[in-house]
């Protein structure tokens, strides 16, 4: 009984920690709307900034070449986010969970010296290897932490969901750094303590998380550190090549690189939308870049619900003759497309050029990202078997990741031939995210035929 306490109090703190890890350090790239703010304010990139004669001869300073420099920095990074999560991928699934964090661990040190010593904004480009880095690193978080949902088998899909939350609310990190910035600490100041943080990590890699993996399924009276001479036993006839060129994966990847492109593009270029549309008021973009920031953090309230629907079906009767991975498929249908349906709201709100309105497609947008990200690793995990999971999760990233180098040509077409009035790159991208429907459809037609296959078989055996 002894050890059974213990070994619960022991899950339960990994749990815990790995979400403050999460919602403290993971994902902090995506709160770029708050940094960027802040490297205006440190005078990064102002060199490219000149006076131009506005309407009626008024003096006005341009700046778009620096806001150009500030979204190729953010393609760059965006792109090496996802793109990198292939190598991790295969690091994590390769060496296990205490080479690839403390990989991680190495490479958050390398990004915050780096920001440190990119002031003065002389060394402005330094953040062109800075936030990829970033990046890098926090990926490799997230991918040693999802696995700790294998601890808990009912509440699997919820756990991976509710990390993936943290991984996006963890972009608040950034508003934190901007009111901190705004009340006298400046920027060195914030990364310094920032690093020093890394002793956290390096205790969790040694003390609360095996050397390998968390298999699934959990063999009982599993600990720590026991190695497994096979634990990939869900699925174990497919490999990693029939997993990859199966409609699922090949659906996942539709569905995520059109989001994914959507929710990029937004974040990009959010900074001079708002701009524009406060025609220029500082005080005015600070406080809806603080909203949007302040949003951010509802991530970790959102996600669990869409591991919820993932889970529902967890403990309760299955129909005669359906396997566990039929059922988890079967209930993951209504997330799949439940994300697809707030991206398309997401995209007509964003679309509109309304400065109220922006609130709600805040709102929208947080919780169509905690329910997307959540989403890719939870369908990964149910559809795919689980010592493959590192490899696919990080292959369907960085394909993904292609995809979205389109947001840089759209950042140029608006801030060029549009003349910044992303109208048209809106719309087109609002019908575009209709395909993402395609998926849950697919995955609900398989599911059908082996309930109709199943069906057959019993009247089949019963007429015999």
């Amino acid at each position: 009984m002894f050890f059974c306490n213990k070994l619960s109090v022991r899950r339960c703190l990994t749990f815990v920690t790995g979400l403050v890890e999460c919602l403290c350090f993971a994902g902090v790239v995506f709160g770029w709307a708050s940094l960027v703010f802040v490297l205006k304010e440190d005078g990064y990139f102002s060199s490219l900034c000149f006076n131009t004669t506005g309407v009626n001869d008024t003096q006005k300073l341009d700046c778009s070449a620096q806001d150009e420099q500030f979204s190729l920095i953010f393609t760059i990074t965006s792109f090496i986010n996802n793109f990198f999560a292939l190598p991790n991928g295969f690091l994590f699934d390769h060496f296990g969970t205490t080479v690839a964090r403390l990989l991680a661990i190495l490479n958050k040190l390398l990004r915050l010296f780096l920001i440190f010593f990119s002031f003065p904004s002389a060394l402005s480009f330094l953040l062109f290897l800075a936030l990829p880095l970033l990046a890098i690193g926090g990926i490799l978080f997230l991918i040693t932490n999802m696995q700790i949902g294998n601890l808990f088998d009912s509440r699997r899909s919820t756990i991976i969901n509710l990390y993936n939350g943290a991984f996006d609310s963890s972009s608040a990190l950034f508003l934190i750094i901007k009111l901190l910035h705004e009340s006298g600490v400046s920027l060195r100041t914030s990364f310094l303590f920032l690093s020093a943080c890394s002793v956290v990590h390096i205790l969790r890699t040694f003390f609360l998380l095996p050397r390998t993996f968390i298999p699934h399924p959990l063999p009982d009276r599993y600990a720590y550190g026991c190695e497994q001479t096979s634990w990939c036993l869900f699925l174990s006839e497919k490999t990693f090549r029939e997993c990859l060129l199966s409609r699922f994966f090949v659906g996942h990847l539709l569905w995520l690189s059109v989001m994914q492109l959507r929710h990029f593009l937004f974040i990009g270029t959010l900074n001079p939308m708002l701009l524009r549309l406060t025609d220029g008021d500082s005080s005015l973009v600070s406080q809806y870049t603080n909203a949007f920031a302040f949003t951010q953090l509802c991530a970790v309230l959102c996600a669990p619900w869409n591991g919820l629907i993932m889970d529902r079906h967890r403990g309760k009767p299955r129909a005669a003759g359906e396997t566990v991975h039929e059922a988890d498929l079967r209930a993951s249908v209504l997330s799949l497309f439940l994300t697809a349906l707030q991206c398309v709201l997401f995209s007509l709100c964003a679309s509109i050029p309304s400065l109220p309105l922006q609130y709600l497609t805040f709102i929208l947008q947080v919780l169509n990202r905690s329910f997307l990200y959540g989403g890719i690793a939870a369908f990964i995990s149910v559809a795919f078997p689980s010592c493959h999971f590192g490899k696919l999760y990080g292959l369907g990233t960085s394909l993904a990741a292609l995809f979205c180098l389109l947001q840089y040509p759209c950042f140029a077409l608006v801030n060029g031939a549009l003349g910044g009035d992303p109208l048209y790159v809106n719309i087109s991208l609002t019908l575009l995210s209709l395909l993402p429907f395609v998926h849950p459809l697919s995955v609900y037609l398989h599911c059908r035929k082996l309930a109709s296959l199943r069906d057959k078989r019993e009247t089949t055996a019963f007429s015999s």
